[in-house]
């Protein structure tokens, strides 16, 4: 497979702890980085000691930090910042998600690197900026939802406040981050310059959201909480059955007159408050109720397949374990097999993106920390020896 290795011979440093930027390493060491973690000797990320636990070892840890190898460096030691600085001299990225000013306050910021590497790829992921009046607020996921707007259209209509279950904020920064660093990789090969790339999390979040900025833009008018539903589409949303709930999305005429058929309505397609996606929308109330009125005469499996029969795209609201036992994700190969260094067998959630009709394989099992002391910092100790 040709493409498995685009990033081969790319050398990344990461310097992050639990999601953003440990997963937006990750996804560069998918693609063939040679991916060298940096974590603090007494502990390390602190993603390490999340639950659950297989004998000690966190398969969060694991799900964020395959295809790479970890040492143990203390940065506020400057034998190990020297180390360190030793390490990013020859490197081509230099990842971190550190609070604004903790980097430049180590001896590692951008300016400091960039004199001794100017190739380098910079890539700082913080909460709000690196400038700027919230540059020194922290941030997690959930105060990025709330900030961001993300939690004022999640949830059902006058409820509380809710958040994504998936932690967007985080998992996004590292989407960006992945994307901005190949992109000025290829700057930094052609021109032999490097950059500094500032990845916020409140940016990226707001990145995600153009249908929401541009509703509000266009309309003067903040976007509203609509639970499952659809400002702008309907019937497009959960729906209640017999035995639970289903999501069904008609979102063209075509689909919703196929709709119509299925639930024996058809006068429904000449209905006026339902004629077109704008007025089903205004009135998607009371189009709700009346297909749950007929939806709750049968159980899910059964209005799922008449409606995959008709090509009106629709799904069961599946949990995890339901998902990930999916023929399809069976199929794809998503799901792969993995040994932590303690020798638990477990499986893990692999590259997403097939190649050439191919699932990424896992070069390598995510690292015990500090399993790669000797093999990195040795040849690290002798550059650091030469140099002196």
């Amino acid at each position: 497979m040709k493409h498995t290795a685009a990033l081969s011979g790319v050398k990344v440093v990461e310097i992050c702890n639990v999601a953003a930027g440990p997963f937006c390493g990750m996804l560069l060491a998918d693609m063939g980085a040679d991916l060298i973690k940096i974590e603090h000797p007494e502990g390390g990320d602190t993603l390490r000691a999340w639950p659950p636990l297989s004998e000690g070892y966190s398969e969060n840890f694991a799900s964020l930090n395959r295809n790479k190898r970890s040492v143990t460096l203390d940065l506020k030691n400057q034998a190990d910042v020297a180390r360190a600085r030793t390490l990013i001299a020859d490197a081509d990225v230099l990842l971190e998600n550190n609070r604004p000013g903790v980097m430049k306050r180590l001896g590692l910021g951008y300016d400091d690197l960039a004199s001794l590497n100017p190739r380098l790829v910079y890539c700082s992921i913080s909460a709000y900026g690196q400038t700027g009046p919230r540059a020194q607020e922290g941030g997690f996921d959930l105060t990025i939802q709330a900030m961001s707007g993300i939690m004022s259209v999640t949830g059902e209509a006058g409820g509380a406040p809710v958040k994504c279950g998936v932690p967007l904020a985080d998992f996004t920064a590292g989407l960006y981050a992945a994307f901005s660093i190949t992109s000025a990789l290829r700057i930094a090969e052609a021109t032999g310059c490097g950059t500094h790339l500032d990845v916020s999390m409140l940016g990226v979040t707001l990145g995600i959201a153009a249908l929401q900025t541009s509703e509000y833009f266009g309309s003067g008018k903040d976007p509203q909480k609509l639970g499952s539903a659809h400002p702008r589409n309907a019937p497009y949303q959960a729906f209640r059955c017999r035995d639970g709930y289903f999501g069904m999305a008609a979102g063209n005429n075509a689909l919703w007159k196929n709709v119509c058929k299925v639930v024996g309505r058809e006068e429904l397609v000449h209905d006026e408050r339902f004629k077109d996606t704008g007025r089903r929308a205004r009135n998607q109330v009371e189009l709700r109720e009346l297909l749950e009125t007929i939806f709750v005469q049968e159980d899910g499996a059964t209005w799922l397949s008449r409606f995959r029969e008709i090509g009106v795209p629709c799904a069961p609201i599946n949990t995890y374990s339901e998902v990930l036992a999916d023929p399809q994700v069976e199929h794809m190969g998503w799901v792969q097999a993995l040994q932590l260094p303690n020798g638990v067998n477990t499986r893990t959630f692999g590259p997403p993106v097939r190649i050439d009709g191919q699932t990424l394989p896992i070069r390598s099992a995510p690292p015990a920390l500090g399993q790669h002391n000797d093999q990195v910092l040795g040849s690290c100790d002798a550059g650091v020896r030469n140099a002196s």
